[in-house]
């Protein structure tokens, strides 16, 4: 194994720490954590958008399939399941409702760490009633979660309002 002062040019471990500090800097030049935040914000919604879509016939119309999808395919595989839980038809209204209302709030960054928790919550619904979607489920876990840790970034009408807000004080 080399050690680290072989890696450096003159045998100074320094350089090397150098080195990946100059390369960090660099590398974080790239991808800026306000851009980052913009792409997660992106990232989240559209899955969560189009499966909102698909449930709709129109304003405020569900669609036959997403009232029988709640009705016969998502139940909740919990030990002692299936629970009772609201007529199929509420539910599926509330579920189409918010994956259309809160990843519109996503994408114009507005009230993001509400909007990213929702989608959380949603996420592990989906993963409770769809366990074999293990694999993109945590995929949008770790981006709701990045969203609720770090908030919205510079690009987004949460940090736009809080500006404006300071601004007429």
């Amino acid at each position: 194994m080399m050690s680290a002062s072989r890696l450096s040019q003159n045998g100074n471990p320094a350089d090397l720490s150098q080195w990946t500090r100059r390369a960090n800097r660099v590398v974080g030049a790239l991808a800026p954590l306000w851009l980052a935040q913009l792409v997660l914000r992106i990232g989240l919604a559209v899955p969560f958008f189009r499966s909102g879509m698909s449930k709709w016939d129109g304003f405020l119309q569900l669609n036959d399939v997403a009232v029988l999808l709640f009705s016969s395919e998502f139940r909740l595989h919990l030990p002692g399941g299936p629970y009772p839980y609201p007529a199929p038809a509420v539910t599926a209204f509330a579920a189409g409702s918010a994956e259309i209302i809160l990843p519109i709030l996503l994408v114009f960054g507005l009230g993001t760490r509400f909007a990213a928790f929702g989608l959380l919550v949603m996420t592990i619904v989906v993963q409770l009633t769809v366990p074999d979607g293990w694999p993109i489920h945590i995929t949008w876990a770790a981006m709701a979660l990045a969203l609720m840790a770090s908030g919205p970034g510079r690009l987004s009408l949460d940090q736009a309002l809080c500006a404006w807000r300071k601004g007429g004080r």
